[in-house]
């Protein structure tokens, strides 16, 4: 008899930290999808779940459902799920290669080489000045 109540007793132990963890990672997951939305605007550089870079063109945070629009060439715009944004693409520290001594003005520590066939970085406004003067010409 008392073996039974600690049975009993350790399998509720066991369901109540299963609900508790379970609800605990629901917040978290949540809050990580509202991070991700709010940083998902046209402009914005995002790996797609295939492994795709692109460019975000355009993107409904209330409506999950509808396609959002990726460039991922000059001129070629994907339909992809919502869902299918892995990620957003930070953009590299600008302190890589760069050491601060002695609370001194910074010191570059290795330069990189200058390559005159390296892509051309656009911002969101130049995106959406193209992609409109694109259409405009079609």
């Amino acid at each position: 008899m008392p073996m039974e109540i600690l049975l009993f007793g350790l399998l509720a132990v066991l369901v109540v930290f299963m609900f508790v963890n379970g609800r605990r990672r629901q917040k978290q997951m949540k809050a990580e999808q509202e991070e991700k939305a709010a940083k998902t605007v046209p402009g914005v550089k995002v790996l797609l779940q295939g492994g795709i870079y692109g460019t975000i063109v355009a993107y409904d945070h209330d409506d999950l459902d509808s396609p959002a629009l990726v460039e991922i060439a000059p001129g070629t715009v994907i339909e992809v799920h919502s869902q299918a944004i892995l990620r957003i693409v930070e953009p590299k520290d600008l302190t890589d290669g760069v050491e601060i001594v002695d609370g001194e003005t910074p010191v570059v520590v290795e330069e990189t080489p200058v390559v005159d066939d390296a892509p051309v970085v656009e911002t969101p406004e130049e995106t959406r000045r193209r992609l409109e003067r694109d259409a405009d010409d079609k």
